[in-house]
């Protein structure tokens, strides 16, 4: 306290000659009407020019939200763009016989389209997530399929969502035959490329070419017969020697998998039903 009094009492000529200013401009600007209009037009521009600035400086530190807006709502046209683009794809482009053969054989099924949530490709036993589940009406072991082939069988399902078991899983077992000459093998996976699967089984007297067709054999409720896997590519012999073991070029990319349809059998419940009977009676 001592101290601002003594500044106030060192520099005391000065605030009276800041005072004294200020009485003299309110009377020179108040009672002159030129000197008013002067200081009234300065005082707006100024005021003006500071309210400009404050605007632009709002507008600025504003920047960083409408910046995140705009990036939500480009996101938002982007994937409707995207869908756009692939619903145009599908109905511009015209159906390949393995679609128009898969279209032809289910028929007397009921389809249930989904799309791939979730999808793995690299691991030693692989799953995928489509977006329907028991509220659709989907239920384990029912077959999953796609424009270009099988895809797996429903393993695990909850109200909204499934996981399918692929082909690409070691624990997969689809039994498929050769189209031309009907002998039939199982197809299984055991790891490598997603874009290969075995077909194990096949008798060493079946005549094989290469580029044969591998088809869904329908000894199961799961698969519809004829419904496309995929091409011979190379034919070894099993370790045993006793039969053939061919190597398929699957027919569906799974690492660009996306749009898939679940195939819900009339009878498949009855067919569920007799094979779990049949699993009781050999256990005993």
């Amino acid at each position: 306290m001592r101290k601002l009094l003594d500044f106030l009492s060192k520099y005391n000529y000065w605030f009276v000659f800041i005072l004294l200013e200020a009485i003299s401009l309110c009377a020179l600007f108040r009672f002159n009407g030129y000197q008013g209009s002067v200081w009234f037009t300065s005082a707006n521009t100024v005021a003006g020019n500071i309210m400009e600035i404050h605007s632009k400086t709002l507008s600025y530190l504003a920047l960083g939200d409408n910046n995140r807006a705009l990036t939500e709502r480009n996101v938002v046209l982007e994937h409707r763009i995207a869908q756009l683009e692939h619903e145009l794809k599908k109905l511009s482009t015209p159906p390949t016989y393995t679609q128009q053969r898969t279209d032809s054989l289910l028929r007397s099924y009921q389809l249930l389209d989904a799309n791939v949530v979730n999808n793995s490709v690299l691991l030693q036993d692989n799953y995928l997530t489509i977006n329907k589940g028991e509220a659709d009406g989907v239920r384990p072991e029912m077959g999953v399929v796609c424009g270009t082939g099988v895809v797996g069988i429903v393993y695990i399902t909850a109200p909204h969502y499934s996981i399918v078991m692929p082909v690409l899983n070691s624990k997969s077992n689809i039994s498929c035959r050769l189209r031309k000459s009907g002998y039939f093998g199982y197809l299984n996976w055991d790891g490598g490329s997603p874009l290969y699967a075995w077909m194990n089984d096949v008798p060493r007297y079946a005549k094989i070419q290469t580029g044969d067709v591998i088809e869904t054999s329908g000894f199961s409720s799961v698969f519809p017969e004829g419904l496309f896997i995929g091409k011979v590519n190379q034919v070894r012999n099993s370790k045993d020697g006793l039969s053939y073991r061919i190597k398929v070029h699957l027919g569906t990319d799974f690492a660009r998998l996306r749009d898939v349809c679940v195939i819900m059998s009339p009878d498949q419940d009855e067919l569920n039903a007799l094979d779990g009977q049949l699993k009781e009676k050999s256990r005993k």
